[in-house]
């Protein structure tokens, strides 16, 4: 059955002599990341990424893994698995932290948007989405002493969706749900499902549009980085120098970056101190981590290290940098299809946890945003440790962060890298620091 209702999705509207722009045409998905990103683009030779097959590829992807797992649908709350099964937005971050807007993707039916405010307009640009429908918003600031009420409402009309197109399956996939929306799901005698594990499998797989995309999200975030790179300079505070990272990333059509982390001298060993008002001072190490939900939402995930100034790295310095380099270098020399997670940590280079700081994490995968898997260090496997394996299609980024834990420098290194059928393929090219190595 078709539940496409193509007479809301209008085309775009080209602003010409005769013709007008309206609110169909102005969505920020159709205008797309805007001049300066795609003249660059071009003069690259990026192509282009089909959105229209993103889109499909992504949808399908979903409901191949609802039907894995015997699900009717799945609810989504979190606004990147919104955009990835919907390529719907509205206020990502604001409503990764009020929930008060939603989508409802049947296996066999409708993919429903239930927008906040009954904004219908935000969603015309994708014709797979089959109806947008006003949100019921049972959160506390919303409802305040009637959220048990309207949660009851809101109860009422997922269980009905559900069982008007879920063919006797009662089976629902959840992302995130509060409660009171648990409490009055399951006294429609539904059966909920983790759809955390739905969306992240379903994420796990990359399209070759979807790498196009990402290419130029990684393009766009490394000719930022170029521009910051021209104000680092002595006596540039830390969250300056990042607001030029961040202007250029925005005006090359990035969405939001998650963290910032950016930190110098002493503040950048331990890791993990976002940037400051300090200044950076002549001859100090500064490392930082893009985190950047960058062009058509996709994540650009890699890190680097400079040196400020015009003094000459000393020992320790040249020391830390080439150790993150070469466990980096090392790390991503592993990857090939095949490779189980558990292989990978174990064949991994690492440095005494007892004389070294780490990161967090020795690889991860990144789509839309950090997603699943998460590869631990060695000491950190026990019986509750996943394992599984390494696909083409997968994009890991591969980390390295390497700080002595008696103090002195520390440095932050990442690289994003492409599983393919007989490797790998680097996806980020920005240059590491010749005059920091060994």
């Amino acid at each position: 059955m078709n539940f496409s209702n193509n007479k809301r999705h209008q085309p775009k509207i080209k602003v010409g002599s005769s013709e007008v722009e309206d609110i169909y045409s102005l969505n920020k998905h159709t205008l797309g990341p805007g001049n300066l990103a795609e003249s660059e683009w071009k003069e690259a030779g990026l192509p282009s990424p089909n959105m229209t097959n993103i889109h499909e590829y992504r949808l399908k992807r979903v409901r191949d893994k609802l039907k894995k797992f015997d699900c009717s649908g799945i609810l989504l709350y979190d606004p990147l698995n919104i955009r990835y099964a919907t390529d719907s937005t509205n206020m990502s971050i604001w409503t990764s932290h009020n929930a008060t807007r939603y989508a409802l993707v049947m296996t066999e039916g409708p993919v429903i948007v239930f927008e906040f405010d009954g904004h219908e307009f935000l969603s015309n640009h994708n014709s797979l989405i089959t109806e947008v429908r006003p949100a019921k918003t049972y959160l506390y600031f919303a409802a305040g002493e009637y959220s048990r009420n309207r949660a009851k409402i809101w109860g009422d009309e997922v269980a009905e969706i559900v069982a008007r197109y879920g063919s006797g399956n009662k089976r629902l996939a959840l992302d995130h749900c509060a409660p009171e929306g648990i409490h009055e799901l399951h006294s429609h005698g539904l059966e909920l499902f983790n759809g955390e594990e739905v969306m992240e499998l379903a994420r796990l797989i990359k399209s070759e549009d979807e790498i196009n995309a990402m290419r130029r999200s990684i393009y766009a975030c490394e000719k930022s980085i170029d521009t910051m790179r021209t104000y680092f300079k002595p006596g540039i505070s830390e969250q300056e120098l990042w607001g030029h990272f961040q202007m250029e990333s925005v005006s090359r059509g990035a969405e939001w970056i998650e963290t910032r982390l950016l930190a110098a001298g002493p503040r950048a060993n331990p890791w993990y101190q976002e940037c400051s008002s300090r200044p950076i001072q002549n001859g100090e190490l500064m490392s930082f981590d893009t985190d950047l939900v960058g062009a058509y939402g996709y994540c650009t995930d890699m890190s680097r290290c400079w040196l400020c100034g015009d003094e000459a790295p000393n020992p320790k310095q040249k020391d830390i940098y080439t150790k993150a380099y070469e466990q980096v270098k090392h790390n991503i020399e592993l990857l090939r299809p095949g490779i189980t997670f558990k292989e990978l940590s174990f064949s991994s280079k690492e440095y005494p946890k007892d004389e070294f700081r780490h990161y967090s994490v020795q690889y991860h995968g990144v789509g839309l945003c950090d997603e699943y898997p998460c590869i631990p260090f060695t000491w950190e496997w026990d019986n509750n440790s996943y394992d599984g394996t390494v696909k083409p299609g997968m994009v890991l980024c591969v980390e390295s962060y390497v700080g002595r834990l008696n103090g002195g420098p520390g440095v932050k290194l990442e690289e994003q890298v492409l599983i393919t059928e007989n490797g790998y393929e680097l996806l980020t090219s920005y240059p590491f620091e010749s005059n920091l190595l060994l």
